[in-house]
């Protein structure tokens, strides 16, 4: 069963923010817009590359409204560690949160049991906290943090655009769709 427009289970736990650690929950969640990026581990490879896109754009993502969260398998400690040895994650301004127990990756069902971490999962959620946009790639494909931004807009368009639905490679701006009997066919 697809996770699309469903919504998120409550949970609470414990991210690196800023400095320090801060308590999340899903009532943090509610009345804005947020995205979760689930990755394997801390330390490791591509992980770093798609934490530090994410912060170059971080800018773009608090001008429409959202928060990111990092997620792993790892502690809140572990996240401090990395970004206190990381220039790459010296950068991240986005809270990231440590999921030691697996409990989001399961409810995000990114969870990899036989190794305890998580997929790369990516989830838009609105501000009802129902969640919109859900991407899940293998553990070796990085993702893009211009193209995430995008999906965000979309879903952002399309809730507050009651009838318009946004066309492949769709930005703000572009024309929209008004889907219609009078449009099957001719598109």
């Amino acid at each position: 069963m697809s996770l699309i427009n469903t919504e998120i289970k409550p949970f609470k736990a414990t991210a690196f923010h800023n400095g320090n650690f801060v308590p999340v929950s899903d009532a943090d969640l509610k009345g804005k817009w947020s995205v979760f990026v689930f990755y394997p581990a801390d330390f490791t490879f591509v992980c770093p590359t798609e934490l530090g896109d994410l912060a170059d754009n971080y800018a773009e993502f608090k001008k429409a409204g959202v928060e990111i969260y990092g997620v792993s398998t790892d502690t809140h400690f572990t996240h401090k560690a990395w970004h206190d040895a990381s220039d790459t994650i010296k950068k991240v301004q986005y809270p990231l949160v440590g999921d030691p127990t697996g409990t989001l990756a399961r409810n995000f069902d990114v969870m990899i049991e036989s190794e305890g971490l998580a997929l790369r999962g990516t989830f838009v959620i609105n501000p009802e906290g129902e969640i919109k946009v859900c991407e899940i790639h293998d553990l070796g494909i990085g993702r893009d943090a211009k193209e995430l931004l995008r999906k965000v807009q979309a879903a952002q368009y399309v809730a507050t655009h009651n009838g318009e639905v946004c066309p492949a490679s769709w930005k703000p701006g572009s024309n929209t769709l008004k889907p219609s009997l009078s449009l099957v066919g001719k598109i």
